[in-house]
């Protein structure tokens, strides 16, 4: 049976200001289910995957409240694929069932309108698939690597170097149903938003 909401995927590459398109839509009445909240609610205090984690990396990636240290268990796996990959073996399993609740309690209300996950890497990880549009939010680079030195302190060399270590935006736009330029000014980022939606919407109706 085809959901009544129309399921749309959000996604861009750092500094393209995604954050800021998916507050816009969510203004505009859209739900919206966040790929990085849900990372941060599957290893809370008390939820399963944490517990795994602690079993498979050990009581030193805990903070002394009982939290995961997120900083620490980054520097844990960064550089070894192995234990990043066993990381993701525990935690994306966790996350998909708690996007596919949300999107059943959607369904079980009777939700008819716009609902986009929005997730930095669903590109990379086929995430993609799944969703019935694709929304891709992008700017040049230059834009990208001012809004990366300006929001992380850091200079031109490091900018280009986090950008580069990422899928090109340009290349996640070429598999865009609708691409959302945020290189110029907000109320230009409105506007395209705005019309984005209607598209959504049409999109939505119909699908009968």
């Amino acid at each position: 049976m085809t959901r009544p909401f129309l399921l749309v995927g959000l996604t861009g590459s750092i500094a393209t200001g995604k954050s800021t398109v998916s507050t816009m839509f969510k203004a505009l009445g859209c739900v919206i289910l966040d790929a990085d909240l849900l990372a941060r609610e599957v290893v809370a205090p008390g939820e399963p995957a944490l517990a795994q984690i602690v079993e498979e990396f050990g009581r030193d990636v805990l903070l002394p409240d009982g939290s995961l240290d997120r900083k620490k268990l980054g520097a844990v796996v960064f550089g070894d694929a192995a234990r990043r990959k066993r990381l993701e073996e525990i935690t994306h399993p966790a996350i998909r069932d708690r996007f596919l609740r949300h999107l059943a309690d959607l369904e079980a209300r009777g939700f008819e309108g716009l609902v986009f996950w929005d997730a930095p890497v669903m590109i990379e990880t086929g995430g993609h698939e799944a969703m019935e549009k694709l929304v891709v939010v992008a700017t040049d680079e230059a834009t990208q690597v001012a809004r990366l030195r300006a929001r992380d302190g850091i200079d031109a060399e490091d900018a280009a170097r986090k950008i580069g270590s990422q899928m090109p935006v340009a290349d996640k736009a070429k598999l865009a149903d609708y691409v959302i330029d945020n290189t110029g000014d907000r109320a230009a980022t409105e506007a395209r938003v705005r019309e984005v939606h209607a598209a959504l919407l049409r999109d939505l109706a119909a699908r009968g």
